[in-house]
């Protein structure tokens, strides 16, 4: 961004987060004339879902503001969060994620050349990485360790000791990578303020850490993996989003523990703003922004829409027509005053959300490679279970038995009359009645 100001770059990087902590280390870089390096990392566990649309989407204005940008795909941490990830899988599922998310950055029109993959095995590994892990092991307690990754790591009735080691990993990736700040969501912010307190002990820097707010799951509370009615797949098929947003809960009035609301608010509202600023030439130092993009590229404003629209909501003229909205405020106080129904709202959205996903599963569907990964990544837990049909074994009967046995004479003397015989031994005996 040659003609943009430091204060106009830093307003790019900090804009629509719910947190800075460190932002003036940040704006000193910047008036500097230097350019700022960032890291966003992901423990490649379950499968992504739509709640990584705000961090991927942010990561446009990094690059508009001219940041170096590191994707770090974090195995080594998945391996350690509680066996969520188990080993023989962390490899197939590392694969995944980088499938994943090249295709969503290619959905958004964000251009991958520019970003820095990193697999954390790359340098974890290392003599003087472990050697740093060692002395902070010597340095962090108990409490603080298991207090910095309450939010992050999974909590179980008897943690392992390995939970207790990511927090310390994740602030030495800081150094390890040579970023100036590191970004993620606001559920990390304990283990962002551990790094600021530990990695000067060690002698380096202390870093700024940006956070963004974290995607509601549909029903309301945390969008999981693992909870698969609160959350919906990149790879989910249109009929599967329509039935999991008609299920969400959206209570007419009600705007508070409003899954689909927060939904528009942190993912469909700040994406069709990128792309209407990408359509007014507003990339900033990012001029290749949108020409690999896939997909359809435009906002989420219907027809006839008045200039400075963000989101619509399609009605039939009986109903009163389409609405538009210029902001999520203007469009949550529709929704409170209940000018604007649960119904029509839930339709829009899973209009956009389609439209969003749908050259994501595109990708999916025309690599075979992805395909085979994710097989290997996430296999049927249920394969092993399905129990095989059982063989029927022959054992032949004993000497004497069976449809082809030879009868003995005593059996064939006392066996009844069959066929012929049967039919000459009734004559008979019909005519002995006659006789009587």
């Amino acid at each position: 961004m040659a003609t943009a100001t430091p204060e106009e770059r830093f307003h790019l990087i900090t804009r629509r987060l719910q947190e800075v902590l460190g932002g003036e280390s940040i704006k000193a870089i910047l008036e500097q004339g230097k350019t700022p390096k960032c890291y966003w990392g992901t423990a490649p566990t379950g499968r992504p879902h739509v709640g990584y649309f705000p961090p991927l989407a942010k990561i446009a204005d990094f690059l508009r503001a001219g940041v170096e940008v590191k994707i770090l795909l974090a195995d080594v941490h998945a391996f350690l969060d509680n066996l969520k990830a188990p080993f023989e899988l962390v490899a197939h599922r590392t694969k995944y994620y980088k499938f994943i998310l090249l295709a969503v950055f290619h959905s958004l029109g964000i251009p991958t050349s520019k970003l820095i993959f990193v697999e954390g095995s790359s340098y974890q590994l290392t003599s003087e990485y472990n050697m740093d892990n060692y002395k902070l092991c010597a340095t962090v307690t108990e409490h603080d360790a298991k207090k910095a990754g309450a939010e992050v790591v999974k909590q179980v009735e008897s943690p392992l000791i390995s939970g207790l080691l990511y927090p310390g990993l994740q602030a030495l990736d800081e150094q390890y990578l040579g970023v100036d700040f590191q970004f993620g969501g606001v559920d990390q912010r304990k283990i962002f303020t551990f790094a600021e307190q530990y990695l000067p002990k060690l002698g380096y820097a202390k870093r700024a850490h940006l956070m963004n707010a974290m995607v509601p799951g549909l029903a309301g509370g945390k969008m999981s993996s693992s909870d698969p009615d609160s959350k919906i797949d990149f790879l989910d098929a249109p009929d599967a989003v329509r039935r999991k947003i008609k299920k969400a809960f959206c209570e007419e009035g009600n705007i508070a523990e409003n899954g689909v609301l927060a939904f528009v608010k942190a993912v469909i509202i700040p994406i069709s703003e990128l792309r209407i600023e990408r359509a007014q030439g507003a990339t900033g130092a990012d001029p290749a922004e949108g020409e690999d993009a896939v997909g359809p590229q435009t906002p989420f404003v219907g027809a006839g829409a008045p200039p400075g629209t963000v989101f619509s909501v399609y009605r039939d003229e009986k109903f009163g027509g389409s609405s538009h909205y210029a902001s999520f405020e203007e469009m949550e106080g529709a929704f409170e005053r209940r000018e604007l129904h649960p119904k029509d709202l839930k339709a829009a959205v899973a209009d956009a959300l389609v439209s969003l996903l749908a050259p994501i599963r595109a990708a999916f569907e025309a690599s075979a490679e992805w395909q085979e990964v994710e097989k290997l990544a996430y296999p049927d837990p249920n394969a092993d279970k399905k129990k095989k049909k059982k063989e029927k074994v022959y054992h032949p009967p004993p000497p004497g038995k069976g449809r082809n046995a030879q009868p003995t004479a005593a059996a064939a003397d006392s066996a009844p009359a069959s066929g012929a015989d049967a039919v000459e031994a009734d004559t008979v005996s019909k005519a002995d009645e006659a006789a009587a």
